[in-house]
């Protein structure tokens, strides 16, 4: 949930809300690269009889740009129909749910994958199942058997699910919005002395519904190894409510991400929903936030004499506009390593595929961490992104681009004080979603 409540829209429609992103190559095979999207922030497991799940009604898309245009070149649609199997009875369920199409599942998902590239676009599956929710031992009461079943095969060596996941974005959020209060910092903190202490994973027992594909990474990329990826949710132009709801019209982008915390932190308040509907190719119009990120000056105000080199600094943020708008270029990090897509500002999770994955001792700091296969090179679901760009924007990156700047000693440990380890070794990696029964 970098993403999540980020904008006015978004924040009354969870169910078009693209809540995170990842993209890297994947680990148990490096042939092939996973994308996941999340949608549905803060899913409480209790929150029946009507429990979460895809809108009928919305189209959900993960784009790829492997030109250095800032297009979709290649995009998968995620398009969902809900069934009811007894419109009778308002339960979920009838009875324990021991498959896909156990008649006690009462209220279904399924969805239909398509590919489009060069303008051309092949249907690559329809009618494929989604699991029903966790709703505890005697509902679901082998929920990972379950889940593994949802795993569709697709032509040409791809692989898919779409379903309820544990959430793994983890973050102190009654801290990050309570004025910033970190709680390994909170003795520094301009309106409070209470003692440092450990942070709380606000995230710790929700759910989020998942889309994940693997595809080989012929798929995506054309010549360069290095491709940006950003995921999206749609509506139809035009709804009419009454006894039956009908939508009609073309697709119109209501919700976009790529970049964890982009719109959530560097947006304005005024322009996130424009920002939303719009594509990464015109991002140049926000890369002023970028370049001045208001997170660096609160930092300042909160922390007084805590980053004092950061409170000097007056030239506009070189590193966060590479690492954000335009990818890396080779030789900032090392020799070798780049994310570098081109001269055009635009907000991707942008993926060298040919780095492979790092499996032995993987750093949760990604390229802070000495771990090349990590944040910002691609997102893995392990990756702390919100102590890596609270870090970069304290300062820590400004010597990649200006070696003249010492960051301060706080740019290097500040945090939210977090760990997580709910997640899979092997597709769709995201955990075993928490069951309403089990979560007080």
């Amino acid at each position: 949930m970098s993403s999540h409540r980020e904008a006015p829209g978004t924040s009354q429609d969870p169910v078009a809300d693209s809540t995170d992103v990842y993209a890297f190559v994947s680990p148990d095979d490096p042939s092939t690269v996973t994308l996941i999207c999340n949608y549905i922030p803060l899913e409480g497991p209790a929150a029946g009889p009507n429990f979460y799940e895809f809108g009928d009604d919305v189209l959900y898309s993960l784009h790829i740009a492997n030109k250095g245009t800032a297009q979709p070149d290649v995009t998968y649609d995620f398009e969902f129909q809900t069934k009811v199997v007894n419109p009778n009875t308002f339960l979920y369920n009838t009875g324990p749910i021991s498959a896909l199409d156990d008649p006690h599942f009462n209220k279904r998902q399924f969805y239909s994958v398509t590919r489009t590239s060069g303008g051309r676009s092949t249907v690559l599956a329809t009618g494929l199942a989604s699991p029903p929710c966790n709703i505890g031992p005697l509902s679901t009461p082998s929920y990972s058997a379950l889940a593994q079943a949802a795993v569709h095969s697709l032509p040409g060596g791809r692989k898919v699910f779409a379903g309820q996941r544990a959430e793994g974005f983890y973050v102190d959020l009654g801290a990050v919005f309570d004025l910033g209060d970190l709680r390994p910092f909170e003795n520094l903190h301009a309106f409070g002395n209470l003692p440092a202490r450990d942070g709380v994973n606000a995230t710790a027992k929700v759910n989020v519904h998942t889309i994940a594909l693997k595809v080989p990474i012929s798929d995506l990329v054309a010549g360069s190894p290095t491709i940006g990826v950003w995921a999206t949710a749609s509506r139809k132009k035009v709804q009419l409510r009454g006894v039956l709801d009908i939508q009609t019209g073309p697709w119109v982008q209501v919700s976009r991400l790529g970049n964890p915390l982009f719109n959530e932190v560097l947006v304005p308040l005024g322009k996130k929903d424009r920002w939303n509907a719009s594509t990464p190719s015109g991002d140049s119009a926000y890369a002023a936030g970028v370049a001045h990120p208001e997170l660096a000056g609160l930092l300042n105000v909160l922390y007084p004499g805590v980053f004092p080199n950061l409170a000097g600094y007056r030239k506009p943020r070189a590193d966060l506009l590479a690492i954000l708008l335009t990818g890396i270029p080779k030789g900032v990090v090392s020799p070798t390593y780049t994310t570098f897509t081109g001269a055009i500002q635009a907000d991707m999770l942008r993926l060298n595929t040919s780095i492979p994955p790092t499996t032995a001792n993987p750093s949760v700091l990604g390229v802070l961490g000495g771990d090349l296969a990590g944040f910002p090179n691609g997102r893995r679901v392990f990756d702390d992104v919100f102590t890596i760009e609270l870090r970069a924007i304290a300062g820590v990156t400004i010597p990649l681009v200006d070696p003249s700047f010492t960051p301060d000693g706080a740019a290097a440990v500040v945090t939210d004080g977090l760990t997580f380890d709910n997640y899979l070794p092997a597709f769709p990696y995201l955990g075993v979603p928490y069951a309403g029964y089990d979560v007080p």
